[in-house]
């Protein structure tokens, strides 16, 4: 049995971008790493099937080495069709989604966060919100606009007055 290297490496790419867009909050990123994920692993069964041979109906004269597995086959049929039911399924559920919120992607709970405050399972430094603004070039405020801007290294040294975006936190919570 030889292995193909390039169907290797393009089932590898194909599970791990999969295993990516699962992880977003997006429910068609979701949709499109399940579809990606089950190609990649139709690709998996077809490699390990082994080599191509003879139909497996039985005819005088050949051995039983020279007859292709039909197993193979049949797993990556049922494959096909369950990944066909999850595609459809999650489809439905995209939909729904739309249709109630004008919007496809999972939301926090609010009766689960309740809950996990009451019994204590809440841990603050895991579950509170993050702020908007995480980028560390984004860090000054514009007085005169209340804006957001960006501070280049030179202007970070020549005005070390302009208040940034952790003293204007400070000052909201005092």
């Amino acid at each position: 049995m030889t292995v193909n290297l390039t169907l290797l490496v393009v089932m590898g790419a194909m599970l791990a971008i999969g295993i990516y867009l699962i992880l977003e909050r997006s429910l068609t990123r979701v949709l499109l790493g399940i579809i990606l994920i089950s190609n990649g692993v139709n690709l998996l069964i077809l490699q390990t099937s082994g080599r191509a041979g003879e139909s497996p109906i039985v005819r005088d004269g050949l051995d039983s080495g020279d007859y292709l597995d039909p197993l193979p086959q049949a797993l990556l049929l049922t494959a096909i069709v369950i990944a066909f039911a999850m595609v459809a399924l999650l489809l439905a559920l995209i939909y729904r989604s739309w249709v109630l919120a004008r919007q496809d992607e999972v939301t926090d709970d609010e009766e689960d966060r309740r809950v996990a405050t009451t019994i204590g399972a809440r841990d603050p430094e895991e579950d509170d919100d993050v702020s908007t603004e995480t980028s560390e070039f984004i860090d000054a405020v514009d007085p005169a606009t209340g804006t957001t801007r960006t501070v280049s290294p030179a202007e970070r040294n020549s005005e070390s007055d302009a208040p940034t975006i952790e003293d204007l936190h400070q000052a909201g919570e005092s």
